[in-house]
């Protein structure tokens, strides 16, 4: 889902931990790719994220689901 909007695709790094009240996801990308996979105004980032919560099981009581893009910057 992620890889056709990269222009580095073999950066692309996902990690997974397990928190408290979520499955928390990390998104690592290259530097020159974070503009496009963050979208204008974080509309991109907005959309990836509502996918992956809209594929989490509603009618378990599994914990809900964090993307985060590492951005580098901070």
């Amino acid at each position: 889902m992620v890889t056709p909007l990269l222009k580095h695709p073999a950066a692309l790094t996902i990690s997974q931990e397990d928190g408290g009240r979520y499955h928390q996801y990390i998104v690592n990308v290259a530097q020159e790719d974070i503009g496009r996979l963050i979208g204008r105004q974080g509309h991109v980032a907005a959309a990836l994220r509502t996918v992956v919560e809209g594929a989490r099981s509603r009618r378990s009581n599994s914990k809900k689901v964090r993307l985060l893009i590492n951005d580098h910057r901070h």
